[in-house]
């Protein structure tokens, strides 16, 4: 799983890092370090909750889903995280990698990003578009039928792929608001 785990670590390291030296220099207390490296931390894998919840509930007959259920019991999550390496491609049917939860996440990143003061809550949703962003840019780069297989799973209406490059680019601007106001909060 390393390259997934850098694909993420890496830009959320970034963010850390910018974010916690322009703090330092704007003296903002250490509490909202630590509210700023749980929310981003929580937030960068939350999403993957998506292949738990195919593997448990709706694809539970296959044979990697029994072996993840084995994973899960014995709490052997190395286990668990290699079958998600070989694995993740093949889950195009997820509830949270889909346009329509995207667009409610940007609705309430919207929200809480203008009308609240919370670290957390800014540094969670942030994480969890951030990972959204990596996953549809990776594909965007390697294989552009298999994001919009996941990105527009159950639906009958697809985006075209000519259009892929002005949606990445707007999500990366909504990203980079939403970094620049993650920032200032607290200053």
């Amino acid at each position: 799983m390393k390259p997934e785990l850098t694909k993420h670590l890496i830009p959320l390291s970034l963010v850390l890092l910018l974010t916690s030296t322009i703090w330092i220099v704007g003296h903002v207390t250490w509490i909202n370090f630590v509210l700023l490296i749980v929310g981003l931390s929580l937030g960068a894998f939350f999403l993957d909750i998506d292949h738990l919840i195919y593997w448990l509930y709706t694809h539970p007959q296959l044979e990697e889903s029994r072996l993840a259920r084995i994973a899960i019991n014995k709490k052997d999550v190395r286990t668990l995280l290699n079958l998600l390496e070989l694995t993740h491609k093949k889950h195009t049917n997820l509830i949270f990698h889909h346009y329509i939860f995207q667009l409610v996440l940007i609705a309430l990143s919207l929200f809480v990003f203008t009308s609240t003061g919370s670290i957390f809550g800014m540094a969670f949703l942030f994480s969890l578009n951030l990972h959204l962003w990596i996953d549809e840019f990776s594909d965007f780069q390697t294989n552009k039928i298999h994001l919009q297989d996941w990105l527009f799973a159950r639906s009958p209406k697809q985006l075209p792929q000519a259009y892929f490059p002005h949606l990445l680019t707007a999500i990366g601007i909504f990203l980079l608001l939403c970094l620049w106001l993650l920032i200032k909060t607290k200053l």
